[in-house]
């Protein structure tokens, strides 16, 4: 089972239904997905220190996941911590001419998959995650 732990400081008008319908399909989707997971919305300066910080890319992204039973050597009620930088999200949606909750839930998605071992390193685990990613995003927003 998921539990998640929102952190909004800053206040984004993010809707908290949409991510808790996000999350609840994607442990259906992927049972390897359940725990405590941290979601924090954060302004490009901090996700752009995490990345600096944890990455050593000094840049700003749009989503960071730690998982914190990476390699299973930690026992943990917390299936990882989800940093996304609303800012970074707002302005993909208009580059990808989309909606802001669309691009949110995408960078949601992808911030799951990776804390439970997908990656996109190769074009076949690539295919495979983004596969799942797409799937998440269409039962919130079924294309006409």
């Amino acid at each position: 089972m998921i539990k998640i732990e929102i952190n909004n400081s800053k206040k984004y008008s993010v809707n908290n239904q949409l991510i808790l319908n996000t999350v609840k399909f994607a442990e259906k989707l992927e049972k390897t997905i359940n725990g405590i997971v941290e979601i924090n919305l954060v302004n490009n300066q901090e996700i752009k220190q995490i990345n600096k910080l944890w990455r050593q890319k000094n840049s700003i992204t749009d989503v960071l996941s730690f998982a914190w039973r990476e390699e299973k050597k930690l026992k943990s009620d917390y299936l990882g911590q989800i940093f996304i930088s609303y800012p970074r999200i707002i302005k993909q949606a208009k580059e990808y001419k989309v909606n802001s909750e669309e691009e949110f839930v995408r960078m949601l998605a992808h911030g799951l998959l990776h804390l439970v071992g997908y990656d996109h390193k190769t074009t076949k685990d690539a295919k495979k995650m983004f596969f799942v990613q797409e799937k998440i995003l269409s039962k919130q927003f079924k294309k006409k």
